[in-house]
């Protein structure tokens, strides 16, 4: 089972919502709130953890900067937010049985793109 790291972007709904349908989820809020992009992601790399945004800069960070991302990275990119939808689609996203480890997955409404990650 894959564990997760919430970015500061992801509502707290949605962090409940997934730690109660299971999923193993810290959120950066509680671990270091304010980190910037580049501490994220080092915090993700070391805890070995797929780290969740809705934040586009982090596949400009590993694929165009260099930046390493291990663990994998799960871009949200739904139509809607509001808490209660982006709750449940972060839920049924990160339930399904995926191997994130090592992938850039950008999850849209009936869309789940899985690109390797660079070495």
């Amino acid at each position: 089972m894959a564990l997760f790291l919430a970015n500061q972007n992801v509502p707290a709904d949605a962090v409940q919502a997934a730690r109660a349908s299971g999923v193993a989820m810290t959120w950066i809020q509680e671990e270091s709130p304010g980190a910037n992009d580049d501490a994220v992601l080092a915090l993700a790399v070391a805890g070995g953890r797929v780290l969740v945004t809705f934040d586009k800069d982090f596949g400009e960070m590993v694929f165009n900067l260099g930046r390493l991302a291990s663990p994998g990275i799960v871009l949200l990119r739904p139509r809607l937010r509001s808490p209660d939808y982006l709750a449940r689609f972060m839920v049924g996203v990160l339930t399904q049985a995926i191997d994130w480890e090592g992938n850039f997955c950008v999850a849209q409404e009936g869309r789940l793109r899985v690109i390797p990650l660079p070495e």
